[in-house]
């Protein structure tokens, strides 16, 4: 394992809410000079689950995002508390976003969104073994859930309509793995 170059001189915790903080870094950099360095910190894990059913059909959730002033097609995502377990909370959110429940659970990757400016870390699952409950999403959620072919999921992501990077991470695994034989 490498050590850590950067030299930290000082920092100023610049912002704060229940989700996120900002500190600001008087640095080092491994060269010898002097500079800032901003970090977002995570108050949550992200948790994302794909959906596969018998027929290789999956669930998308579509809303409006806030951060990028555009709509946007996604697997079910959430937070998970720091200290929770993550796949209580991949399976809150399906429930919630989606109203279904699986039976069966793999973890499919963990993964760091944006490394160049966060520590924010996913967790990513595949649900499968599937039965209907009922959804209930959250206050801040107008949702749009389809489903369809996990075939078209994949055109979607070719095609640059699905471009939420959880999504797209699990949708090349899952394809991966269905190509490798390693899920039917």
């Amino acid at each position: 394992m490498e050590s850590n170059p950067w030299k930290i001189v000082s920092e100023k915790k610049v912002y704060t809410n229940p989700w996120i903080s900002l500190t600001e870094y008087n640095v080092i950099n491994p060269n010898g000079g002097k500079g800032i360095y901003g970090k977002v910190h995570f108050k949550n894990i992200a948790v994302g689950v794909l959906v596969l059913d018998e027929n290789q059909n999956t669930y998308l959730v579509g809303q409006y995002r806030f951060t990028l002033s555009s709509y946007s097609w996604e697997m079910p995502e959430g937070g998970s508390p720091v200290g929770s377990e993550p796949l209580d909370s991949a399976k809150r959110e399906l429930l919630e976003e989606t109203g279904l429940v699986a039976k069966e659970w793999t973890e499919l990757m963990q993964m760091h969104l944006s490394n160049s400016v966060s520590d924010e870390l996913a967790i990513i699952f595949l649900a499968r073994n599937l039965y209907q409950g009922e959804a209930a999403p959250e206050e801040t959620e107008q949702l749009v859930v389809k489903k369809i072919p996990f075939a078209e999921m994949v055109k979607m992501v070719e095609n640059g309509i699905i471009t939420d990077s959880m999504t797209v991470a699990a949708v090349y695994k899952v394809q991966l793995l269905l190509l490798q034989g390693k899920l039917n």
